[in-house]
């Protein structure tokens, strides 16, 4: 998993960046906009963080997340990406089926 990933689903990441880092404000989150060292040096701000402290804090967070979608199979609404329309005429399918 790689950093883009964060910053390609920012609008889902923030609201886990929030519980983890209480102090940061949506204008920060706004500001931060998913990029690391943005991200870093608001923790530095509002923490006192030292800089190698704010790292070492975004790459422990960063670590202890289990799966950030690639930002092409996030979902907008009742859209689905290309790839899933199978998956989602197959559901629908079943429940037809029922």
């Amino acid at each position: 998993m790689d950093w883009n990933r964060v910053e390609g689903n920012w609008k889902e990441m923030k609201g886990k960046v929030k519980e983890q880092w209480g102090k940061l404000t949506d204008d920060d989150l706004d500001v931060i906009a998913g990029k690391q060292d943005q991200l870093e040096g608001r923790l530095q701000q509002r923490y006192g963080y030292a800089k190698n402290q704010a790292q070492k804090e975004v790459n422990s967070w960063y670590g202890r997340q289990k799966c950030i979608p690639p930002a092409e199979t996030v979902l907008f609404g009742d859209r689905l990406p290309r790839k899933h329309v199978a998956l989602r005429l197959a559901l629908r399918s079943v429940d037809a089926g029922r």
